[in-house]
């Protein structure tokens, strides 16, 4: 008779000790991937960029963090999320000491920018990981908090630009590999597997193909495309975005993306816990209908501080509880030995999502002088999703 309930109790402890290591490794590997942004202007200054140029070089990690989740999420299936997040860690400290130490050409940055990008498949192993640890009516919360993870992007937007200025772009680089290498070794050390995780013994490729063939996977890739893609799209480019907009400094933009990033950190777990009690489908709805109707304040050309960053605060809102209304929304639909798959998948459809944002940004930019079509496009692409949403789930609660 105390034999289950001290197992419970075990499990349970392991459980937040586990959930809350992931998210400590997931926030420091989004900070990693997201170190070329907040110094986008300054690389375009010092290079003579133009707003494409500037543009490509900051969506060049997201497009493989992107495409790099499709093998992560399969591999996690099999090897387990322990193994998987301790060598995302190692790995990424390559390209971010060749970024630091060798990034002093366009050419160079392009290529140590596109190795960085390994940091941000990290994602589709933290989801099945944190999955694995929690009964399905807690698995909203728990992929939600472990989502916060992605306000790594905050802390970048923020610390980065002051701590090259404080004590140099070459030894910020080299402080954040020391980082991520202890991070490994702590996530070996600490992390365990879940008692009851089942790997999959299956090959890759049929496991992919048999997730592609789950209706679950396009839809929910749909809903994270634009929920987390524009998050991404934001927390990278909006630096950018501001001080050609706006003429704020960089570390005055990197001040103001990093909150941007935090409202959108906070609002995830709210909409992974909002998810458990009143349903994903209600939580992504309010999510994109909300980013329509931001969007379309947007393209007013809004004056600095108050009435902007109002209206920027409310989107990030509405864009973080998205991103945790669809993984809540994964968690219902799908079973938990294709959860690592099918989150790949989706997480690389949310990265790419925020992939060509910022180049559409960067060629309106350059080509009228303002963000006001872009504006528009988003709005379109939120209210189409939110009439999809809407007809896609009826029968989900």
């Amino acid at each position: 008779m105390r034999t289950r309930p001290e197992a419970g109790t075990v499990r349970r402890g392991s459980a937040g000790v586990n959930l809350a290591l992931a998210t400590a490794a997931f926030t420091l590997l989004f900070w990693a991937w997201n170190l070329i942004g907040p110094l986008a202007p300054a690389y375009s200054a010092e290079l003579g960029l133009d707003p494409t140029q500037t543009s490509v070089l900051i969506a060049c990690p997201v497009l493989v963090g992107s495409l790099g989740r499709i093998p992560a999420g399969a591999l996690t299936d099999r090897y387990g999320g322990r193994v998987m997040l301790a060598g995302i860690c190692f790995v990424t400290v390559v390209p971010v000491v060749l970024l630091g130490v060798f990034g002093t050409s366009y050419l160079l940055l392009l290529v140590f920018g596109f190795l960085l990008g390994i940091a941000g498949a990290s994602f589709a192993v933290g989801v099945p990981f944190v999955n694995s640890w929690y009964a399905p009516e807690r698995r909203g919360f728990a992929t939600g908090l472990f989502g916060a993870g992605m306000g790594g992007t905050a802390l970048s937007a923020f610390l980065t630009p002051y701590l090259a200025e404080a004590v140099g772009r070459v030894q910020t680089h080299l402080l954040m590999a020391a980082a991520l290498a202890a991070m490994g070794v702590l996530v070996l050390a600490v992390c365990r597997t879940a008692p009851d995780r089942r790997p999959s013994a299956q090959p890759i490729l049929p496991r992919m193909r048999e997730a592609l063939g789950l209706r679950a996977t396009w839809q929910n890739i749909l809903l994270y495309a634009v929920a987390f893609g524009g998050f991404v799209a934001f927390s990278t480019y909006l630096p950018t975005l501001l001080s050609n907009d706006y003429g704020f400094s960089q570390t005055e933009a990197g001040l103001r993306a990093a909150g941007f990033s935090l409202v959108a950190v906070v609002a995830r777990p709210v909409g992974g816990i909002l998810s458990d009690r009143v349903g994903p489908v209600r939580v992504c709805l309010t999510s994109f209908v909300g980013t329509a109707a931001m969007a379309v304040v947007m393209m007013l050309d809004l004056p600095p501080e108050i009435p902007a960053g109002t209206v920027f605060v409310l989107m990030a809102a509405f864009l973080g509880l998205g991103t945790g209304g669809v993984f809540a929304l994964v968690a219902r639909l799908v079973e938990p030995s294709r959860v690592g798959t099918v989150t790949g998948m989706v997480g690389a459809a949310g990265g790419l999502g925020g992939y060509f944002p910022p180049l559409v940004m960067g060629v309106v930019f350059q080509a009228t002088g303002a963000y006001t079509v872009g504006f528009a496009l988003l709005a379109l692409v939120a209210l189409g999703t939110a009439v999809y949403t809407a007809r896609a789930f009826t029968d989900v609660e």
